[in-house]
């Protein structure tokens, strides 16, 4: 099957599951192109459990001349979940669960954008990523005026097996509850726990594509992290050459989530796209999840169609196969910056060549309210880190007059042939005044 054929079928929205019955609607996905694992799809409400059986007829399938020819037990490659979420008059799709164990949700005034997933299994790995995915589902049939839904999945992998409760709550912020019981069938190398996936092609801190007219492509543009002793660390995403990954030990996270900082329409210029309305996905953990850490893995990529972002959190604890693993967070899908809107923030991150040879010039705006009321004289410092073999060099730090923010501008000379650790925040005499800004140098 094309692209083209796929694109031609389409769910038959006069057909959705529980129209008038209350706020929550169902359309159902066809299987084909990229989904070729059928999924099964049962309803529970106050008559039982059913399961939904798939139909041609629920389908329009456009210029396609084979509707005649799929067979009645095909089953479905995934769903939506309607809600009025714009206005109460019209229906909006809400949450996609499609794919392996990929799910997709949104806010009010947002557009779809990155994924979360049920789990990640050996991301990143010399042996190979293995992907667990939802072989069934059962969807839980909501009281009229309900303004949350529950979904239940079976979770399946040759390595692992497991059980999922999803509660879904559409609005100004979309929120949904995972709970997980999870059951490993051999011994796992690295499990993901809260994997999200994203797509960055090209941002601010480097010259963009010549072919390419607009400025920055991207659906997500950092990792944030809420460590437990207070700090939150800012990560900007990039496109590297080679395949990047980075760790972030932590004991006890606060949340860590996936952002799109950066919400002018003129970084992105595309009305088709809508960069600047994807939304955030940020998580937060339900109960203590103990020692570990957040792994966050760039792949090189040369087209925007490829999620080539994935950020996860992984346990220390030990696990014994047979013997079940259970976990709870809650995904905040919404547009604004999980980060105190009092604390500075990084704005932008640019990287160019530094003054001599070998040297890189780095280049951070600074924004926030507090930042914002200190003076051009105020003594704001830098505190800069710089990782293993690395130099620093000349740094100096400014009152941005057109922002009201504050840039620090320094210059490091990296090892030769070495990623180079860098670490950066503002203070006065007093105060830290921002976030801590991270990044990963290439060589």
């Amino acid at each position: 099957m094309t692209y083209d054929q796929y694109r031609d079928i389409r769910f038959d929205p006069a057909q959705s599951l529980w129209q008038d019955a209350g706020n929550f609607q169902v359309q159902f996905i066809h299987p084909g192109l990229y989904y070729d694992h059928a999924v099964t799809i049962n309803v529970h409400d106050s008559t039982g459990i059913r399961r939904v059986a798939f139909s041609p007829k629920l389908f329009t399938y456009g210029k396609n001349k084979f509707a005649d020819k799929i067979p009645a037990d095909l089953g479905f490659a995934g769903f939506r979940l309607a809600y009025p979420l714009h206005n109460k008059d019209e229906y909006n799709h809400v949450i996609v669960f499609a794919g392996a164990s990929y799910f997709r949700a949104v806010a009010k005034n947002e557009v779809f954008g990155l994924s979360a997933r049920g789990l990640a299994i050996d991301t990143g790995l010399p042996s190979g990523e293995e992907f667990p995915y939802f072989k069934e589902f059962w969807l839980e049939k909501s009281a009229r005026e309900a303004r949350e839904m529950k979904v239940f999945a079976l979770l399946d992998s040759p390595s692992l097996t497991g059980a999922y409760e999803f509660l879904v709550r559409p609005g100004e912020r979309t929120l949904v509850d995972v709970k997980a019981r999870l059951f490993e069938r051999k011994k796992v190398t690295e499990l993901g726990i809260a994997p999200l996936t994203s797509m960055f092609f090209y941002g601010e801190e480097k010259p963009r594509p010549a072919e390419d007219w607009r400025p920055e492509v991207h659906d997500s543009d950092g990792l944030l992290i809420h460590a437990s002793a207070g700090e939150w660390i800012w990560r900007p995403l990039g496109n590297p050459e080679k395949l990047r990954v980075s760790y972030f030990a932590l004991d006890n996270p606060l949340g860590f989530g996936l952002l799109q900082r950066d919400r002018k329409f003129y970084s992105y210029e595309d009305l088709e796209t809508h960069h600047e309305l994807r939304p955030n996905a940020w998580i937060t953990p339900i109960g203590s999840w103990g020692k570990g850490q957040i792994k966050l893995v760039e792949i090189p990529s040369q087209k925007e169609t490829n999620d080539n972002i994935v950020a996860y959190w992984i346990p220390n604890s030990a696990r014994v196969a047979g013997q079940p693993f259970e976990v709870a967070y809650r995904i905040h899908f919404q547009s604004e910056d999980p980060l105190d809107a009092s604390s500075g923030r990084v704005t932008a991150t640019r990287i160019g060549n530094g003054d001599d040879d070998d040297w890189k010039r780095i280049v951070i705006d600074f924004e926030g309210p507090k930042m914002k009321s200190l003076p051009a004289i105020a003594p704001v410092k830098a505190v800069i880190a710089v990782g293993q073999d690395g130099q620093l060099g000349q740094s100096n730090v400014l009152k941005n007059s057109v922002t009201g923010g504050w840039r620090l501008s320094f210059q490091v000379k990296p090892p030769k042939g070495q990623p180079l650790e860098l670490r950066a925040y503002l203070r006065n005499e007093k105060d830290i005044l921002s976030e801590t800004w991270s990044y990963q140098l290439e060589p």
